[in-house]
């Protein structure tokens, strides 16, 4: 069983079964990891200005009404797994995440690279070269998703065979 596995297992086992519809979603790297359970929609009368209130609503009371118990748990990861949980929730479509790092990358850019980054800035799409990178990975992600997915199942069976080589 690999760490992300027995990350999700734990994790599973340890988040209250009431919180959430349904097991949380879990995703790890090398930092944190990431927890975001699907809460129930509230039903209220009205169009999307009240589904939206609804939904804030909801996402407040669970916040408030678990913020103990989470961190007791993400505690308990941390000297576990040498890495904190970070929290969120999703109400239908829409992620609220309430706590998450922000992981400084450093990197070198060319001339041409860093004219991208600043034509981002100059445009008003991103307020620093930072958050120009950022922009660009998400953008990324979006479009690429499905051979970045493709990516990670490989290098995950690279690993898987790596894990039954002579030097383990």
């Amino acid at each position: 069983m690999g760490e992300t596995d027995e990350i999700k297992g734990w994790v599973a086992g340890r988040v209250p079964a009431d919180w959430y519809q349904g097991t949380p979603e879990v995703s790890v790297d090398r930092e944190e990891i990431v927890v975001i359970g699907s809460l129930k929609e509230a039903k209220v009368e009205g169009g999307d200005d009240a589904q939206k209130a609804a939904a804030a609503g909801r996402v407040k009371q669970h916040r408030e009404d678990t913020r103990e118990k989470r961190m007791q748990i993400s505690n308990e990861a941390e000297h576990r797994f040498e890495r904190p949980i970070s929290w969120g929730v999703k109400v239908a479509d829409k992620t609220f995440l309430f706590t998450h790092l922000s992981i400084p990358v450093m990197t070198r850019l060319r001339q041409k690279e860093r004219a991208v980054l600043d034509s981002l800035v100059d445009a008003g799409v991103a307020r620093s070269r930072s958050e120009a990178v950022a922009w660009c990975i998400r953008l990324v992600d979006q479009h690429e998703s499905d051979w970045l997915t493709e990516l990670r199942e490989a290098m995950s069976k690279v690993a898987q065979v790596r894990s039954g080589g002579p030097l383990n």
